[in-house]
């Protein structure tokens, strides 16, 4: 009798622990940019089984001038904004596939991307004449590509502010997901500086809009690209391994092996499932995924 009883007051004792540590968790945020790349250009024919159910990620999608966010969050369907081939998916569905199995709860994405889009506005064919540039005189001649004008940046932090409003109070935002570069190839030279700029923009808006000090360290991943793609630069390629070099909190996942499509650019459904593993497996490797 007595052994009974104290094992119901453990098991009870253990609920409610475990009932605790779940109300004081935080809850994570994953922010995603870039162009073609990550705003997903597979066929969703194409997806894997395993990726066509998703019980705990609620995302908000933006996609430059395409399609504005409201800040509002929808259960995630992969999908892009591009005019008439609206059904593709990219890498990071996979990513999200495995955040699911990871933390088995709730988390939100705030995506902005735009297919074609490049950092430095001397690439004068980036789509729609629209720029990720942190250039202290572009940012001050325009004003969010979501809303007229022609900056990325002022688009995705626009969306950040109008979702910051709809998390819960307790959200934690884990890190930056980036696959971009390819339409800076005219301008790799440059890539550095640039992309640099990029991820410090982000971080001070971050700590200014939250008043969260840690963001001035948000983690970054991102991507290479195929060996086999027509815009692979490799000063693009080293401007990323010299950044993963001097910052601590950026890190850089291969894709120079991978598979793409025909059009030698756009990852296939095998190479973009696979980066989007590596993704994973960065985050979880250094802890990015860890509460805090």
């Amino acid at each position: 009798m007595i052994y009974r009883l104290a094992s119901s007051c453990l098991l009870l004792l253990f609920t409610v622990l475990f009932a605790s540590a779940e109300e004081n968790s935080t809850v994570p945020v994953i922010l995603t940019a870039g162009q073609s790349n990550a705003d997903g250009r597979v066929p969703l024919a194409q997806l894997p089984g395993e990726l066509q159910t998703y019980n705990y990620c609620q995302w908000s999608y933006g996609s430059g001038d395409y399609e504005t966010a409201t800040g509002q969050f929808s259960p995630f369907r992969p999908r892009t904004a591009k005019p008439n081939v609206t059904d593709r998916w990219g890498f990071d569905a996979m990513v999200y596939h495995l955040l699911e199995q990871y933390w088995q709860r709730p988390f939100y994405v705030i995506k902005q991307t735009d297919g074609g889009t490049a950092i430095d506005p001397s690439c004068k064919d980036s789509t729609h004449g629209l720029y990720w540039s942190a250039d202290t005189a572009f940012l001050s001649s325009t004003t969010s590509a979501s809303h007229g004008g022609k900056s990325l940046l002022k688009a995705f932090t626009r969306q950040i502010d109008d979702c910051l409003l709809h998390l819960p109070a307790n959200y934690e935002i884990k890190v930056l997901i980036w696959h971009q570069g390819e339409s800076d190839q005219k301008a790799s030279e440059h890539y550095y500086d640039n992309l640099k700029a990029v991820v410090a923009y982000l971080r001070h808006y971050l700590v200014e809009k939250t008043g969260r000090q840690q963001y001035a360290h948000l983690p970054v991943v991102c991507g290479t690209y195929s060996l086999l793609s027509k815009a692979r630069a490799q000063k693009v390629v080293d401007a990323l391994e010299r950044l993963a070099q001097e910052d601590a909190n950026f890190y850089v996942v291969d894709a120079s092996t991978l598979s793409i499509q025909r059009d030698k650019l756009h990852f296939d459904a095998s190479g973009a499932a696979v980066l989007g593993k590596r993704y994973f497996d960065m985050m979880l490797q250094h802890g990015i995924l860890d509460e805090r």
